[in-house]
């Protein structure tokens, strides 16, 4: 005003620019591919949640977990998983869904999305090295558990350094995610899949091998009856990404876990890491207040489970924890199971009753 500039121009209309106008440019196949994306995660759920299969896995593009509510980002134009979610949530009524993030980057948006939210927990690793790799986000960080309502069920595990491998990886499982994850009782568990967390990334630079991620979708098998959906989010090594695809594929089929290969201890950063997401959400959590030692870092050739005649697991229970423990030994386990004067032992797919020194296989 003080310029009097309105007065000094014309005011022209805006005006949306046409489909032809914006194809001088951009392509109309981009729009199309992100809804086909959006499409196909909802076809995996539709399919899980109405029976017709256990679980699944999409091969989509692009991928979606950075995408926010009014901005597409880092690559993702539609966020695939978080409407995924709210999907399940209203069409099925769904009151507890579980999304576990292992691409290498934090995705921010899925996060936005469910900040507030009890429903929903979300998990991610992701580099952070200290806020210095992209998004470079201080709420990427540990201490970001969510807001209001949904303080506690936003869980980061920043790693600050390069080099995270199977062992790192399967310590955030078996001392953070798992536990809660069992805790929260999830009806439906959500995979972004992004392999850019594996070996070969040159985004990552981790050295988690695709075998690591069969284990990964294993121990989620074993949640909300099975029902997971995995979506393929980063990868940009064509050889790291197809051969981690395979090996979470070929877990989702139920085959025979592979063996595990390198250093079983976590590195001292990751421990660093871990150790703090467990005391950020030891108040919202009662399963964190157990401290204990770091598991698979000792690697067993065989791996026995005994349990007492006064331990009332049940068939689900029993059968839960034996699954848990098919990525030691090589998937070799002797369970002993003891009922007053009568044991049952399961070995593998054979169940044997002894009694009085007679022994028959089932």
């Amino acid at each position: 005003q003080h310029y009097n500039l309105i007065e000094r121009c014309i005011s022209v209309s805006a005006r949306e620019g046409t489909e032809s106008e914006i194809m001088l440019i951009h392509r109309y196949t981009t729009y199309r591919c992100a809804k086909l994306a959006v499409g196909a995660t909802l076809q995996l759920v539709d399919a899980v949640l109405s029976g017709k299969a256990r679980n699944g896995l999409t091969l989509i593009r692009p991928p979606g977990h950075h995408s926010q509510r009014s901005a597409a980002n880092g690559f993702c134009i539609f966020n695939n998983v978080a409407i995924a979610a709210k999907y399940a949530q209203r069409k099925y009524g769904l009151q507890r869904i579980l999304i576990v993030d292992w691409d290498v980057h934090h995705g921010q948006g899925i996060q936005y999305a469910f900040d507030d939210d009890p429903s929903v927990v979300y998990f991610s690793w992701h580099r952070f090295e200290h806020q210095k790799f992209w998004p470079c986000l201080s709420e990427s960080n540990y201490d970001a558990v969510g807001q209001g309502k949904g303080r506690g069920f936003t869980i980061n595990v920043p790693w600050n350094q390069v080099g995270m491998g199977n062992s790192d990886y399967l310590a955030a499982f078996l001392h953070v995610l798992l536990p809660i994850a069992f805790e929260f009782d999830p009806e439906l568990v959500l995979i972004s899949a992004g392999y850019d967390s594996g070996i070969g990334d040159p985004e990552g630079q981790m050295k988690a091998t695709p075998e690591c991620f069969s284990h990964l979708t294993h121990f989620l098998m074993n949640l909300a009856n099975g029902k997971l959906c995995a979506v393929l989010e980063g990868g940009y090594h064509l050889r790291s990404l197809s051969e981690s695809v395979c090996m979470t594929l070929k877990a989702l089929l139920g085959d025979p876990l592979p063996p595990l290969s390198g250093e079983m201890m976590p590195c001292l950063s990751a421990k660093e890491s871990i150790q703090n997401v467990r005391a950020a959400h030891k108040p919202y959590w009662k399963c964190l207040t157990y401290e204990g030692n770091v598991a698979y870092s000792y690697q067993p050739n065989l791996t026995i489970v005994i349990i007492g005649p006064n331990q009332n697991l049940g068939k689900n229970r029993i059968s839960l924890l034996i699954s848990l423990l098919q990525g030691l030994a090589e998937s070799q386990i002797l369970t002993v199971i003891q009922v007053r004067s009568t044991s049952m032992v399961l070995q593998q797919n054979s169940l044997i009753f002894q009694n009085k020194g007679s022994m028959g296989n089932v």
